[in-house]
């Protein structure tokens, strides 16, 4: 890697918006982060949706008639009676897609395997922009096998003995790793074989500081304002 590691807004700014909405993902835009992360579920219709749980319940009004109930239990038509803040809804993939519309990097962590083949149909030919990551690695193996020319990603919260094997095993360029376990052998490892490493979730200066000492190729972090500071501007 050369230069700054990209800032990547994690489930947009969730200490000024809602996580994973549509306003989160503006403010980060208009930080011009490199970066946007999120995380997908399927309805019952088979729309992707951006929200972080199997279920409706966070960040959430109390009085939403749908908290608790499972995203896969409900039609995209039903979910849109969910709000997560006054007049702000639980967004779709396309939805975001739309709002982003390449002026940065989507990084997609798809949460079900029931929407893998969805995903990869909804991000074909926008794969220069966008990107799947997932802690059950044969997601991005088979939504690669759908979209060969997406890159993906594996996730990871263990230091294992052989990160580019694992990587290797899915075909993934970014290894997304707890931004505690990074050292200086694991960002030299990942390098020397051609991959990418992305720290996750840091939200403290120093650590920022040390990642991108370290050579990190982003940084996914809940607090892009203070990364702006750190790491710079593109």
């Amino acid at each position: 890697m050369s230069g700054r590691p990209e800032i990547i807004a994690h489930r947009g700014l969730p200490r000024e918006h809602p996580e994973n909405s549509l306003p989160g993902f503006r403010s980060a835009l208009a930080l011009e982060v490199d970066g946007i992360e999120l995380d997908v579920h399927l309805t019952a219709d088979g729309v992707p949706v951006v929200h972080h749980d199997p279920h409706l319940g966070r960040p959430s009004v109390p009085d939403s008639p749908l908290l608790g109930r499972p995203i896969a239990a409900l039609t995209r038509a039903e979910l849109a009676a969910h709000v997560l803040a006054p007049g702000v809804g639980v967004p779709t993939l396309d939805e975001v897609l739309e709002l982003v519309d390449g002026r940065a990097t989507v990084y997609v962590e798809v949460k079900a395997a029931a929407a893998e083949a969805v995903v990869a149909g909804r991000l074909a030919g926008c794969e220069a922009w966008t990107a799947v990551h997932s802690f059950d690695h044969r997601v991005p193996y088979r939504v690669r096998g759908h979209l060969p020319s997406l890159p993906v990603g594996v996730l990871s919260t263990s230091y294992l003995l052989d990160n580019v094997g694992a990587m290797r095993a899915v075909g993934a360029r970014d290894l997304w790793q707890h931004w505690g376990m990074i050292d200086e052998a694991l960002v030299a490892e990942v390098h020397r074989a051609g991959g990418r490493v992305i720290a996750w979730t840091a939200n403290d200066r120093d650590a920022m500081e040390a990642l991108t000492r370290l050579g990190v190729d982003g940084i996914c972090t809940d607090v892009s304002r203070l990364a702006r500071e750190v790491i710079g501007a593109r």
